[in-house]
């Protein structure tokens, strides 16, 4: 029963901003921008951007950020004691309904599976973002990410198809994969008004659809497929050979390290980790669209954000890597935002503007 209820008290935070995590004295405002600007100056130092891409500039931490920080660091991370799977699917799963007005969710189907759309008011039907939501490959849902979606969809003006594509170990790599590659095709041409050509499309996820979104872009490259405008992968895991060092280094607030064997062994079966459809690290960027990297400064998943931008620009994509100070695992997504959680969207959204096609 304890272990339950410890899984539902993850579920919520990730849901609603009850986060968990432990150290008896929390890092003030000053020493996290500190932090983020080692992290910055170490993953510069490497690899230096590509000419013309953006300068990751370290931001300061918000008062709001600060405190709610410490707030969850008082709890203990998702799989510190156990993995319930059972209860980390009934959280997952809980709808939550967008808050902004006159927000239109329109359900359909892509073959057999479900989706809906979110089309905040004076949102571009044609302008399409397929997100693809987290949950470790073994939980979630589109239901679950409304409130994101629609934030995203006012303040891109876009239109956001969420699919709930298939889940591990049930159906296991690349079942998945298959359903949101299969979902980007569809939404070339299919909008929520109905058939019709979209004016540019992107892809976007967190955590494990961060790890979705960059896999789903290397598939449709290699299947010369039509490819999205540009990718924007959150706190996405990317290395199933779990050699990022902030696995052994980073106080996660949210989920511990011993959970990434778990979705590993549920997600991959006898899959080689190294499959880079798998492992995201290990693909060939060339022939990528643009991506917009965001990461937490508190998240196991740290560097294998760092690695995989290193990477992607390594192959001459252009990148742009935002490591938020303060911040945790998808912090984008709690509800009230954070002024990071806001300020994260609208980079988003000025990603996608500064993508789309002169008219």
């Amino acid at each position: 029963m304890k272990r339950f209820i410890g899984t539902l008290l993850f579920v919520c935070a990730v849901a609603f901003g009850a986060y968990a995590g432990e150290t008896k004295q929390p890092r003030p405002q000053e020493a996290a921008q500190n932090d983020s600007e080692a992290i910055l100056k170490k993953e510069h130092g490497d690899v230096p951007p590509s000419p013309g891409a953006p300068v990751d500039k370290p931001k300061a931490v918000s008062r709001e950020g600060v405190e709610y920080l410490q707030r969850l660091r008082k709890n203990t991370p998702f799989g510190t004691v156990g993995f319930d799977l059972e209860g980390l699917r009934a959280g997952m799963g809980v709808r939550r309904e967008p808050t902004i007005k006159d927000i239109k969710l329109m359900r359909v189907k892509i073959g057999d599976v479900p989706c809906e759309w979110v089309l905040a008011p004076g949102a571009d039907p044609h302008l399409r973002l397929l997100y693809l939501h987290g949950g470790g490959w073994v939980s979630g849902s589109g239901g679950r990410y409304l409130m994101l979606a629609a934030h995203i969809s006012a303040a891109a003006k876009c239109a956001v198809l969420l699919p709930d594509y298939r889940l591990a170990p049930e159906h296991p790599f690349p079942a998945g994969l298959e359903d949101c590659v299969a979902a980007h095709e569809w939404i070339v041409s299919n909008g929520p008004s109905g058939p019709g050509r979209a004016k540019a499309t992107f892809i976007a996820g967190d955590s494990a659809g961060g790890n979705l979104t960059l896999a789903t872009l290397l598939a449709l490259r290699d299947r010369k497929l039509p490819l999205p405008a540009g990718g924007i992968p959150l706190s996405a895991a990317t290395d199933f050979t779990l050699a990022s060092e902030s696995l052994k280094t980073v106080i996660d607030p949210i989920i511990s390290a011993r959970t990434m064997p778990v979705f590993r062994d549920h997600y991959l079966g006898k899959t080689d980790p190294r499959n880079p459809l798998a492992s995201p690290v290990f693909g060939d960027y060339r022939g990528i669209p643009p991506l917009l990297i965001q990461v937490g400064e508190h998240e196991m998943l740290l560097d294998d954000s760092i690695r995989v931008a290193k990477k992607a620009r390594a192959d001459g994509i252009p990148v742009k890597l935002e490591v938020w100070p303060g911040m945790f695992h998808v912090f984008q997504s709690h509800e009230p935002l954070l002024p990071e959680g806001r300020e994260a969207i609208d980079q988003i959204a000025e990603f996608m503007r500064s993508l789309l096609p002169r008219e």
